[in-house]
Formats: structure tokens, sequence, C-alpha cells
């Protein structure tokens, strides 16, 4: 027979040592960094609504250009948006306030839509559709700005 021998000791406890100096950094700066190298097509905007950092591929997938272009200057000045009718206008000023990025600054809470970014703006391809999920960004109890991440949007045809 096997003998067993169990023993109770003191826990583990990690002995106190000097405070870790807290990071200067804070949340917003952390997701500017993360979104201007990221791959995933994403950017984050700033409670003004100037674009603090945007994806290579984001650019790519907007027709905004390089990100140095875009980053500073207001997110609209570069995105022209339509509507998803024949006609393909322009958007008035309270669809572009909801549209997710500003709608995540605006309510404090997630957003989520699509999007057509003109041809014109976009690439010779035609109208883009993206979709598009953006969260708001918090610093303490105040929202300094959004965080959207972006998706095309891409329709297959079947021949029979």
């Amino acid at each position: 027979m096997a003998h067993v021998e169990l023993s109770i000791s003191e826990p583990l406890v990690p002995q106190a040592r000097e405070p870790i100096e807290p990071m200067r950094v804070d949340n917003f700066q952390l997701w500017v960094a993360t979104a201007a190298t990221a791959l995933e097509p994403c950017l984050v905007l700033r409670q003004d609504l100037t674009v603090a950092a945007i994806s290579r591929s984001c650019c790519d997938l907007l027709g905004l250009g390089e990100p140095g272009q875009v980053e500073g200057r207001p997110l609209l000045a570069g995105l022209r948006l339509v509507d998803f009718t024949a006609q393909r206008g322009e958007l008035d000023e309270t669809e572009i306030d909801k549209i997710p990025p500003l709608l995540a600054l605006s309510s404090g809470r997630l957003a989520r839509g699509l999007l057509r970014v003109d041809s014109d703006a976009a690439t010779a391809q035609g109208d883009g559709t993206v979709d598009a999920i953006a969260t708001p960004v918090w610093i303490g109890k105040k929202v300094t700005g959004s965080l959207t991440f972006f998706a095309p949007i891409t329709t297959a045809y079947s021949t029979g």
C-alpha cells in the first residue's frame, strides 16, 4: 500500500517591493500606437473628430492615401460617404453623425453599421461597402476618442 504524507505550510506571499512606477501612457495613447501599426483596417479618432491614428490597410480600404496624410486631419476631410440609394447621394449631417466612429464618441457606447464609400474617393472598382464596428475609448470616466475596425463587404454572384 502506498503511503502519502501531506503537510500544510504558510502560503507563498510575494515580498513587498518598491511600488512599480505607474505607466505614463494613457489608454488612448495605447490604442493610438496599436492602430498605427495594425495590419487590420482600423482607426482612432480624437474627441475633436480628427484622426489620431490609422492603419495603412484602413487607408487603402477607404481610399484615403497614406496614413501620414490622414493623421491629424478631420476624418471627413478626405472621406466621402454616400447613401445606399441608386442616386448615391452624399450623406447629410444627421446621417453622418450616426456613422459608427462618430456615434461611439457621442453616445459612449458600441456602434456598428455599414458605410458606402464613394468610388471617387476610394477605388476605381466601384463604391466600396464596409462594415464598421466602433467603441469609445475612455480615460477614467471621460470618452476621449473612438476605436473603429472596418471590414470590406464583398458580394459573390452565382451564375447558376
